[in-house]
């Protein structure tokens, strides 16, 4: 099991919220997601066939793009 925890600064509000976590939790091989919206960070604990790669492109894909 991998962890990543990434800033997205597009987080604005409990929608924004409730979104990342229902598209991240959808991906295979996503074990668990929090996302805080005071800080705008999301974390991820993920297995094959999940990735930082495919986490990061769906963000972006739904708006809510990571910093590099």
């Amino acid at each position: 099991m991998k962890n990543i925890e990434l800033i997205v600064p597009a987080i604005h509000c409990s929608h924004c919220v409730h979104t990342i976590k229902m598209e991240l939790s959808d991906m295979g091989g996503v074990e668990k997601v929090n996302v805080d919206l005071n800080s705008k960070q999301v974390s991820v604990s993920y297995k094959s066939p999940a990735s930082e790669t495919k986490i990061r492109d769906l963000l972006a894909d739904i708006n809510y793009p990571a910093e590099k």
